[in-house]
Order: C-alpha cells, then sequence, then structure tokens
C-alpha cells in the first residue's frame, strides 16, 4: 500500500470530482487502501440526510467503493501511531478529532502517504506524509 485515503478524498471520489478520479486511475488497484474510519463518517453523514434519492444515490455509490477499494487494516501498530499521534498533539495543544487521529494513524502504521484535502489539520501530525488530489490539476 502506497496511499491512504481521507474522508474528504472518499467523498470526492463519490462526487465524481475529475481530479480525484483522474489521480486515482494513475494508480494500481493494490496501492490504495482505505481505514475502515472513514467508511464510518461517510455512512454517518448519509444516515443524516433526509430520506430521498440522493441519500439513495450515495449509499449506492458508498456501496459501490466499498466493493472496489481496499481497506487498511486497523492493526496493534495503528493502534500504537494512534496513541503516540494523539499524545504529541494533545501536549502541543493542537488536538484533532479521534476519527482523523485514527486515519492519520493508519497511514503512519503502513508507511503510507495519506492523501487528504484537509492538509491544515493533517499537517499537525508528527512524521506524516500528506498529498492533496485535489489540488493537483
Amino acid at each position: 500500500m502506497k496511499y491512504v485515503l481521507d474522508t474528504n478524498v472518499v467523498s470526492a471520489l463519490m462526487r465524481g470530482d475529475e481530479a480525484v478520479v483522474e489521480r486515482l486511475a494513475k494508480t494500481t488497484r493494490d496501492e490504495v487502501a482505505v481505514p475502515q474510519p472513514v467508511f464510518a463518517e461517510i455512512a454517518y453523514g448519509i444516515q443524516r440526510l433526509p430520506r430521498s434519492r440522493r441519500r439513495e444515490r450515495l449509499r449506492e455509490r458508498l456501496a459501490w467503493l466499498r466493493d472496489e477499494l481496499s481497506r487498511a487494516i486497523w492493526s496493534d501498530a495503528t493502534s500504537d501511531h494512534y496513541g503516540e499521534i494523539k499524545a504529541a498533539l494533545e501536549k502541543q495543544g493542537r488536538r484533532l478529532e479521534d476519527f482523523d487521529v485514527a486515519i492519520a494513524a493508519h497511514a503512519r502504521a503502513h508507511r503510507a502517504t495519506l492523501v487528504t484535502a484537509n492538509t491544515e489539520h493533517m499537517e499537525r501530525v508528527p512524521g506524516l506524509v500528506i498529498e492533496d488530489w485535489s489540488a493537483q490539476r
């Protein structure tokens, strides 16, 4: 695995964001993975929507992406990185949401680049390599 996708990147794929779709097309299937917390955040967002055709289309897109994209497994190493990141950020007074820490921990544990448009927050994480595919045109 070379890349771990953040929630905003998977959301961009669901919207068909041209820059993100094109960049993903330049990778192989085994180079990209998604942590389970990303799918949890998206499922939560969809669940909050009123019942509608849009909500059903989003559920269908999410199901398709779940079938297409590999998972970044939450291992003991991921848990260790989670603890290190969260403690370091708290000491600096620069906390992140728990799911953001978990997603960053997956990338660090797998020695992968985190693909995110949320660079301002994720740059706080020590030792995390970041790319923003939405900015690459």
